[in-house]
């Protein structure tokens, strides 16, 4: 059906631009590179499958010489944050792609936006939710062509009976690259104050907390009977760097069991430790690896990735000894932590991994059918929610690391 394979292009190799992810300041490259003798191009995830013959005869419907946005839409139940509440008076109206599906943009638009983005420079200082922000980029206030939904880009589970006219799937499971991370290799801090050991501490303790072998509560104030420890570091209403500095460096003391990996989330983050241990044995642990929810800052202007850290923030010891040992620090206390750690890490070259499973937000923030198919490790935040119901219903139990028969105990004693 087709003479030669695509070409396949991973973004992160593309150029020494670290912002490659963001996708917009690669246009230029792209609309040079293929605009001749390509007539789309094909955006997908790592675990998206493609059934290549599918997708070309369903790419054969569309004029080439047209512009056209195609993928699965989503859109929000709600306005939400993480769109900046876009569309607040009526959220559901705009539709944006699930990356997850595969996306397309076909040449004529390819070329047309890689000329806007040369010629004016792109706005937005933050990136946050990427999927939504280059649908809002194409769209440009109505000018540009909304995004047409295509039912052959699919994220069905390989293999189900539905999946059978899809040009894309999904594996159904995350992947288990080797045994689960042990937990006595993760060491958890929970960055918490005074005024929030009687509100947030407690919903930890309900949900999460036993899950962590090795956890400790850093607070402003020690109070013996949560236990937390005060790092010397007063409360700020905001960033935290200085706290999270010195977490970092008493990770790499003697005062805490020497552990593989440091998780360092918030007191309102609500986390699957057992699912997180799953992802990490995909990952090398002695290479200086930083995983968490990628945002970007000033993207466009060589600016730099960071992992939000609501959503929880996932340092290898390599690479906490590489951020230390670069006396990398703070320009404040309450300067933002995450975005200080961005710098650090892109002064040293040291790359961000996304996982699109940890959120920064509660799970109202996202569109349903972009959940419906994610095993999601965390959410964020207990503005307006219940917490422990949100965490039973999204993060209890895993099928993968046998706490089932502890629940099932459980629930047996309850009884």
């Amino acid at each position: 059906v087709f003479q030669k394979p695509p070409a396949v292009l991973l973004l992160h190799t593309l150029s020494d631009n670290e912002g490659d992810w963001s996708i917009l300041p690669l246009l230029p490259y792209l609309s040079r590179s293929f605009g001749k003798n390509s007539s789309w191009i094909v955006f997908l995830e790592e675990e998206t499958n493609v059934k290549m013959v599918t997708l070309l005869q369903v790419l054969a419907r569309f004029s080439k010489n047209k512009e056209w946005f195609l993928g699965k839409p989503l859109h929000d139940e709600e306005s939400t944050i993480i769109h900046h509440y876009a569309f607040a008076e009526n959220p559901s109206i705009f539709k944006y792609p699930d990356f997850a599906a595969a996306w397309a943009l076909s040449m004529p638009l390819v070329v047309r936006l890689a000329n806007k983005v040369r010629d004016e420079p792109l706005k937005s200082d933050f990136t946050i939710d990427l999927k939504h922000e280059i649908a809002l980029y194409i769209w440009d206030g109505g000018n540009g062509p909304h995004l047409t939904a295509v039912p052959e880009l699919c994220t069905e589970p390989e293999g189900s009976p539905n999946a059978q006219y899809c040009a894309t799937t999904l594996r159904k499971e995350p992947p288990l690259c080797e045994e689960p991370v042990k937990k006595e290799d993760i060491f958890v801090a929970v960055k918490t104050c005074r005024k929030f050991h009687s509100e947030r501490v407690p919903v930890i303790k309900k949900t999460w907390e036993k899950d962590a072998l090795f956890l400790e509560y850093y607070s402003d104030h020690a109070e013996p009977s949560i236990p937390t420890i005060n790092l010397g570091v007063p409360n700020t209403e905001r960033g935290h760097c200085g706290k999270t500095f010195a977490i970092l460096q008493r990770f790499l003391s003697s005062a805490v069991p020497d552990t593989k990996w440091l998780v360092i989330v918030d007191d309102d983050t609500l986390i699957s430790l057992p699912r997180l241990r799953v992802l990490l044995s995909c990952y090398e642990r002695s290479a200086p690896v930083c995983l968490g929810e990628r945002y970007g800052y000033g993207l466009s202007q060589g600016g730099y990735s960071y992992i939000t850290g609501g959503g929880g923030m996932v340092f290898s010891r390599e690479a906490v000894v590489r951020l230390l040992n670069s006396g990398c620090k703070c320009y404040s206390n309450d300067a933002p932590d995450d975005m200080v750690l961005g710098m650090c890490l892109n002064a040293l070259g040291l790359p961000i991994t996304h996982s699109p499973l940890f959120h920064q937000a509660r799970p109202e923030d996202y569109s349903k059918d972009l959940l419906a198919h994610q095993v999601p490790i965390s959410f964020h935040k207990h503005w307006n929610i219940d917490p422990v119901a949100v965490f039973n219903k999204w993060l209890r139990d895993d099928w993968r690391t046998n706490t089932s028969d502890e629940h099932n105990e459980k629930s047996k004693t309850e009884l």
